[in-house]
């Protein structure tokens, strides 16, 4: 079954009692049991929903897994897929991944024993050298956030296996309409489903898939055990929204093309990070190993100064000034001080996320209208 239709008919039954083609929501905290032990599978709902289950299976089947498992939030799937390392293991990451992901590597991990190096992801065979006897974990972020970085998922993969690390990729910006991680090596995949998955801003749901019974068996039972689950309602929310995935990320990928040339060819624009361009040094990679090059971009001013993008950011009026991305309308941000504010200023502008840099969410709206914005902002400055 072909991707665009997995988004609409994988793991998704017509409800047996009433023959509804949507996915009920099972707004219930428990389940009636005909005798002790006879729960047909549901017992109480923090341990599983049927809404929940219909969603976990259909996100499966996208990213071509096995197994899949939400939490209530992003971050709250990435602490159960820390939570498969012990104190004194080490996790390697990219060193210009998501703030709130650095935060909770180093602030939270870390004081339970986890160790951690962030290094440049860029040259797979620089990162098998960083690979030791107690890298337990490689962290990938593909495309990174917010420098839209490129990270060769497969070449990678192939070098933490041989070392016994396992392989996790955040496909968030990617979403599994663009790359599917799991296909390429990886062991787990992490999406933030607040963003792309739902797609409409109206929702805070995180998702992990493996193919692996036993690392799914650990997650499960983190998710039972910690209870870091989402509620019905946000499942059957996430569930409609992915209905519409892949023509929601085509037209944004459409469109984010567009306004990465319109902004490079601006003089108040200092540089493009944008993985659509042939200049871009994942350019290539990109192309291998995603559908297409997302909806996502980033871009510096000519005058990198703090007030230019602040300018620039309180004068758009179709993209809203705000944290999160994905959605069907477009958003812009300031990374240094929103998405990324946790990381010390020195470690974020090693990376390149300046004072200046401003990270588009390109949406759905009509493209020229989207420019004009941008143009009538930039002339603020």
């Amino acid at each position: 079954m072909k991707i665009e239709s997995k988004v609409i008919h994988a793991g998704i039954e017509p409800d047996p009692s009433t023959g509804a083609i949507m996915t009920p929501i099972f707004q219930t905290s428990t389940y009636v049991q005909s005798s002790p032990g006879d729960h047909k599978g549901f017992e109480y709902a923090r341990t599983g929903n049927p809404t929940r289950k219909a969603l976990e299976t259909n996100l499966a089947a996208l990213e071509n897994g096995k197994y899949g498992v939400c939490f209530s939030s992003g971050m709250a799937a990435m602490d159960a897929i820390l939570q498969l390392l012990d104190p004194g293991d080490e996790v390697i990451a990219t060193n210009d991944l998501y703030g709130g992901s650095y935060r909770l590597i180093t602030k939270v991990h870390a004081r339970y024993g986890l160790n951690a190096k962030f290094i440049d992801m860029s040259k797979p065979t620089a990162v098998a050298r960083k690979i030791s006897k107690n890298t337990k974990m490689v962290w990938i972020e593909t495309p990174t956030n917010p420098m839209l970085n490129i990270v060769n998922i497969a070449a990678i993969a192939k070098s933490a296996k041989r070392k016994g690390a396992i392989v996790v990729v955040d496909n968030t910006f990617a979403s599994p309409y663009l790359q599917n991680p799991l296909d390429l090596g990886a062991d787990i995949v992490l999406h933030s489903a607040t963003k792309y998955l739902g797609g409409h801003s109206d929702v805070i749901l995180g998702a992990v898939v493996t193919k692996k019974k036993e690392l799914a068996e650990q997650l499960f039972f983190t998710q039972n055990a910690v209870g870091a689950v989402p509620g019905p309602q946000d499942c059957f929310l996430v569930l409609r929204g992915i209905k519409t995935l892949h023509v929601r990320v085509d037209r944004a990928c459409k469109n984010a093309k567009k306004v990465a040339k319109y902004l490079d060819r601006h003089p108040k624009v200092g540089r493009v990070y944008y993985p659509g361009f042939k200049s871009h040094p994942g350019h290539e990679i990109a192309k291998k190993q995603m559908r297409d090059f997302g909806g996502m971009l980033s871009f510096d001013l000519v005058d990198d100064k703090l007030d230019a993008a602040h300018k620039v950011m309180s004068s758009t009026k179709m993209f809203a000034l705000a944290e999160s991305l994905g959605g069907v309308e477009s958003l812009i941000g300031h990374p240094a001080s929103m998405t990324h504010g946790s990381i010390p200023k020195k470690e974020r502008l090693k990376v390149g996320i300046t004072d200046s840099l401003i990270r588009l969410s390109v949406g759905i709206e009509h493209v020229d209208d989207l420019i004009a914005d941008l143009e009538t902002a930039l002339t603020e400055i």
